[in-house]
């Protein structure tokens, strides 16, 4: 299919899928500025805070797990629907509750949401788009949730003098608003109509797809059954068998390494981070830290510009090294500054811009791609959940050991151990990541059940 003039729909399809992205983002980012005047109105300690935190995590574990089931049985564009709804009363509970209790359970609410949704939006865009422009699409997912962390923080800069912390988390309920609205007037997936048996619907999906033409979208809809044709049943234990199992460590593998070399430890704690660099001012620290939410937007362009270009494991690779050096630079600054008393804002800001940026373009956004590519249709939509599951659970574990490792071992010691992880994820896509640039869905799967 022509990724130009055809694919418009596609394209409106995929940036209105992609606010879940947004949504993502936002909470992201306002909890970082907002977690200070969180802390004072409840009184909360470390554990606390962390607390507020991990809470949005532990439903996002659950919320993904419970996806997989429902994306399979109800639909793609289905789940994104509720997953917005209970977003926005996640959003309110949050910025309405008067004890941390019942902010924790808004927080649990919002998690589900969030977990749901990371699953579910990246597998209904890759669903619906031409393989010669797939990764630039489901690349707009991840655009959108550095586009949702920059807001939070641009939001948390202006609610700072304040301190309206109700507001800063309320105010995310509105991109979920939007989303909900705008997939009332989107097509399902056409590949989960074929799994159906709904051939007619799906054909019509596809016509509109392919920009009203009828001969491709019958080979495209011929490609789809073939492949169905090969699948087995689509039980748990199919995904547990070769080949699916393989595919299935490379989409958690992936996960692991994406949370394990400390990203969110950079976007929750930033204001923090840079205060512990030197920057006393939580105004200087929040406005760095919405530089680095500029240098994430930005870099992530890089990506949405080379995927489908030069493909997924060439910035995997460039991506990995690139944060392997300034992870291990981060961890020498903190020990200058340690040793002898070293004021190293403005080099701590440099290194952690550019380990965003090598994130931004690599292992941003590649794992949401790659987890909607490698698996087969009978199991894609759970398997697609289990691997973001992964992820939020990878997440879970960074944050409630982030601030008590930066209390043992020190910052440096913190940040050189993430750069150990970039280094074993650089083995890891060498060893097990496959390289899918320019497949069709159908491509990418018949290659796997065939043992290629």
């Amino acid at each position: 299919m022509n990724p130009g003039k055809k694919s418009g729909i596609v394209i409106f399809t995929s940036a209105i899928a992609a606010l879940a992205g947004l949504m993502l983002g936002y909470d992201t980012g306002t909890v970082s500025g907002a977690l200070g005047f969180i802390s004072d109105s409840f009184r909360l300690d470390t554990m606390g805070k962390g607390s507020v935190v991990s809470m949005v995590l532990i439903g996002g574990i659950i919320g993904a797990l419970v996806n997989g089931f429902l994306a399979d049985r109800l639909g793609r564009k289905i789940t994104v629907q509720a997953a917005a709804l209970l977003f926005i009363a996640g959003a309110a509970g949050s910025a309405l509750s008067q004890s941390a209790g019942a902010l924790l359970i808004s927080r649990f609410v919002l998690g589900l949401a969030l977990g749901a949704v990371s699953a579910s939006a990246p597998l209904y865009i890759a669903e619906i788009s031409p393989a010669a422009g797939r990764g630039r699409l489901v690349t707009y997912f991840q655009l959108a949730i550095t586009i949702g962390i920059l807001l939070g923080y641009i939001v948390d800069r202006t609610l700072t003098a304040s301190g309206n912390w109700r507001l800063m988390l309320g105010t995310g309920s509105i991109p979920a608003f939007i989303l909900l609205l705008g997939m009332f007037v989107l097509p399902p997936s056409p590949r989960w109509l074929i799994r159906m048996g709904r051939e007619k619907e799906a054909r019509e999906t596809l016509i509109k797809i392919t920009g009203g033409d009828p001969a491709e979208a019958d080979s495209e809809l011929n490609d789809i059954k073939k492949v169905l044709s090969m699948e087995s049943g689509g039980g748990l234990a199919d995904m547990l068998r070769p080949p699916v199992n393989r595919a299935l460590v490379t989409g958690i593998g992936l996960f692991l390494v994406q949370q394990w070399v400390g990203i969110n430890t950079i976007m929750y704690y930033a204001p923090s981070l840079f205060r512990g660099a030197g920057m006393e001012s939580p105004h200087a620290a929040i406005l760095a830290t919405v530089s680095v939410g500029v240098v994430n937007v930005l870099a992530t362009f890089i990506a949405v510009w080379l995927i489908d270009r030069v493909g997924r494991k060439p910035l995997l690779y460039a991506g990995l090294a690139g944060m392997l050096v300034s992870l291990t630079a981060i961890g020498g600054i903190f020990a200058l500054r340690d040793s002898g008393g070293y004021e190293i804002g403005r080099s701590a800001i440099i290194a952690v811009w550019f380990y965003v940026a090598c994130f931004a373009f690599s292992l941003g956004p590649v794992p949401w791609l790659v987890m909607t590519e490698i698996f087969p249709l009978n199991v894609r939509g759970r398997a697609v959940s289990i691997a973001t599951m992964s992820s939020w659970g990878a997440n879970l574990i960074v944050s409630f050991t982030f601030l008590p490792l930066m209390e043992a071992i020190g910052a440096s010691y913190t940040y050189w151990l993430y750069a150990l992880v970039s280094l074993i994820g650089l083995a890891f896509v060498w060893r097990l990541v496959p390289e899918t640039k320019g497949m069709t869905l159908e491509e990418i799967e018949e290659r796997l059940l065939s043992g290629k």
